[in-house]
């Protein structure tokens, strides 16, 4: 749950930050090119993505190497490189997420905050924002339940060294720690059936908001 919190939070801020980039860009081919890398991206992991950070960023790895990332404390095989990890995947679905929503602002809208003496950070904060609210919240939402669903990446990085639900399922299916376990698993994956009911009650009510405001 930390982590897919943490994640999902940095994340959504960076992803927003992007998009926002991109949308007021007058590059075409920029906006083409960082929506099929977003696509690409977002849809980029399990153990190829585990082996390609560990050949760039593991304890042997070229950036590592490199830039002695060793001797700064850097460690892959953490907390902090699974989240670096994480956010590889994520932010470029934040990207994909938001970008709708941000297209969806309408100009006239600007326009009638500059006509009446406001300024850029008043337009975000009284219409810009609140507007986007529930896109960016359904946005969080959606990318907590991804990183929380995630197993492949973190089984092949970094085992049982970081006690995630989906490892500890896994552990205990196989019996790597205990044998008799099952019960336990079944009751981590039923936890986890409540928080991904969770998860989706909280989106799908944002999005069909987002929609009708943005429509």
């Amino acid at each position: 749950v930390q982590l897919s919190a943490l994640t999902a939070l940095i994340a959504t801020v960076l992803g927003v930050l992007i998009a926002q980039a991109v949308v007021t860009s007058r590059s075409q081919a920029q906006r083409n090119a960082v929506l099929t890398a977003s696509g690409v991206l977002a849809n980029f992991g399990g153990v190829p993505l585990a082996f390609a950070f560990i050949a760039t960023l593991g304890i042997s790895g070229v950036v590592t190497q490199l830039a002695d990332l060793s001797g700064l404390g850097w460690n892959l095989y953490s907390f902090t490189g699974l989240t670096v990890v994480y956010l590889y995947f994520l932010i470029p679905l934040m990207v994909l997420v938001i970008l709708p929503a941000l297209d969806g602002l309408r100009p006239q809208w600007r326009e009638a905050a500059q006509n009446a003496g406001a300024g850029s950070r008043q337009y975000w904060r009284h219409v810009g924002i609140p507007v986007l609210a529930p896109s960016l919240l359904g946005g969080f939402v959606l990318l907590f339940g991804s990183a929380f669903a995630a197993h492949a990446t973190a089984a092949a990085l970094v085992g049982g060294s970081v006690p995630l639900v989906t490892l500890k399922i896994a552990d205990a299916l196989s019996g790597n720690v205990l044998v008799g376990q099952e019960n336990v698993a079944l009751a981590l994956g039923l936890d986890m059936i409540l928080i991904a009911g969770a998860v989706m009650a909280v989106y799908l009510p944002l999005q069909r908001r987002s929609a009708r405001w943005l429509r």
